[in-house]
């Protein structure tokens, strides 16, 4: 455990509450979400490691794990240990949208979309997926309605492969650990593919596209948007139109250096 970690607070928060018989403080709520917070700086724990961080006893744990797992906090890998489940991811994408950089970022991408006239969005990678935290629609209509909180592939979207073209290797091992995870062997092999040539086309190019992979109808390209708070790349920018309206070279070469100027702006948030 870090100095100073969420789950090093959360023990301190529930021994002082204890120490003055804090009536109205349930402590098994407590627990419940200090086992959550043991994932903050981990992606997946066994239960050995949960008991050990947590401190509390081997049976306590495992009712907790299966409360949290029943409610869909926590979800059983195929290796026999534990991540957050689908709920914690929702309540992340949720807060995540309100976040300052988020905030900041709604309204210079509604201005985007109204003066280019394409749809354009702000995602994080979360659990193996994309997960949109902003999103302005074009005026044009487009055969795939995505809001706030939805999840598109990592590997088959431009914003996906933008997110992992500019991740850190250790960032990119955690994204693959969780699509083969998520996929079948043959499905995997292939996002390995698209993921490895998505990220040789953005050191060439500086964007990644993806035209008609997604969505039939779909033509994106999208930038990394750096994160100055924590010094990387926090998150993935993209702009989409009905393919039948583009060529995939003639639409990036008018809109991407308009896209990675907007992300350059948020950036400075």
């Amino acid at each position: 455990m870090t100095k100073n970690s969420l789950l090093e607070r959360m023990h301190s928060t529930l021994e002082h509450h204890k120490s003055i018989e804090d009536r109205q403080f349930v402590t098994a709520l407590g627990r419940g979400l200090s086992l959550l917070a043991a994932f903050e700086q981990q992606q997946q724990l066994s239960h050995q490691q949960l008991c050990q961080m947590s401190g509390l006893p081997k049976a306590t744990v495992t009712r907790l794990i299966y409360t949290l797992t029943v409610l869909g906090f926590l979800r059983a890998t195929t290796g026999g240990q534990y991540q957050l489940g689908s709920s914690a991811v929702r309540l992340s994408a949720a807060a995540w949208s309100r976040h300052d950089i988020v905030a900041f970022a709604e309204p210079l991408l509604r201005q985007f979309a109204s003066e280019q006239q394409v749809s354009v969005n702000l995602a994080t990678e979360i659990d193996g997926e994309m997960r949109y935290l902003a999103c302005c629609r074009s005026p044009a209509r487009l055969s795939v309605n995505l809001q706030v909180g939805s999840a598109v592939p990592v590997a088959k979207t431009a914003i996906g492969r933008a997110f992992y073209a500019t991740s850190s290797p250790a960032r990119q091992s955690v994204i693959q650990t969780n699509l083969q995870q998520h996929l079948s062997t043959a499905d995997y092999e292939q996002a390995q593919i698209m993921l490895t040539q998505a990220q040789q086309h953005y050191q060439q190019q500086g964007y990644t596209v993806s035209d008609g992979e997604f969505s039939p109808d779909i033509l994106a390209v999208a930038v990394g948007v750096f994160d100055m708070t924590t010094d990387r790349y926090e998150y993935s920018l993209n702009a989409s139109v009905p393919r039948a309206n583009w060529d995939s070279d003639d639409y990036a070469a008018m809109l991407v250096p308009r896209l990675q100027e907007l992300a350059e702006r948020i950036r400075g948030s």
